[in-house]
């Protein structure tokens, strides 16, 4: 079955940064393009498989998570549409040490790694600017990663959740925002109780800090000394 690619959304992914339309098509074909869907729940990636290539979420969204020798999972970080997950496995030819599931019904386009890293035959005119693109959404990736380090070191549950959201405030740009998890997603995220996690929002609600409608947050200004 021929792929029927989203161009638009391709385009304004950060991996096709700076790239015509003609560019993108004839990268598709060079990477070996394929896109798979997945029913909420899949696995895409099992910790421990070989990884060949990179995933750009068309649809939906999958989340990353790590586990341990007990089967606790923790939540890495959600992937939406537009981002890549596994780059980094596939990059450096290590096997992969996340497992990759659809939190949703989720389209993926996969690309092969090795194609993108090598320029090809034909010496295509795009293929520095895509080399280019990977290392700016690998250095942002790890900035991301840094950001959960802060919250996640937090001592306590409430330092956590105000350093989460105050760090969510300001990449929107504006104190009312959504976030990407629900309830138990957030406490996963913030390695807390999900019950703590929830007496900690309503405290802080009380206390003027914040409002929130399930993952809809307005963070404020004024809150009771």
């Amino acid at each position: 079955m021929k792929n029927i690619f989203d161009f638009q959304l391709l385009l304004a992914s950060p991996l096709f940064a700076k790239m015509t339309r003609q560019d993108l098509e004839a990268a598709l074909t060079c990477l070996g393009a394929v896109e798979r869907s997945y029913p909420k729940g899949a696995v895409l990636l099992e910790s421990g498989a070989p990884v060949r290539s990179v995933g750009l979420v068309v649809s939906g969204k999958v989340h990353v998570l790590r586990e341990d020798f007990w089967e606790n999972q923790d939540l890495i970080a959600p992937v939406r549409p537009g981002e890549l997950f596994g780059e980094a496995y596939a990059c450096a030819g290590e096997d992969s040490g996340v497992t990759v599931t659809a939190a949703e019904n989720t389209t993926v386009l996969f690309l092969e790694v090795a194609r993108m890293l090598h320029t090809c035959p034909s010496g295509c005119a795009y293929h520095a600017q895509l080399i280019q693109n990977l290392l700016h959404v690998m250095a942002r990736k790890n900035l991301q990663l840094n950001a959960k380090l802060s919250h996640v070191t937090r001592r306590l549950t409430r330092d956590k959740v105000l350093d989460y959201l105050s760090a969510e405030a300001a990449r929107a740009e504006s104190p009312e925002f959504s976030i990407p998890f629900n309830r138990q997603q957030l406490a996963d995220y913030l390695a807390v109780d999900r019950s703590a996690l929830s007496a900690e929002l309503s405290k802080l609600r009380r206390e003027g800090y914040l409002t929130f409608h399930k993952n809809y947050f307005t963070l404020l200004r004024e809150a009771e000394e």
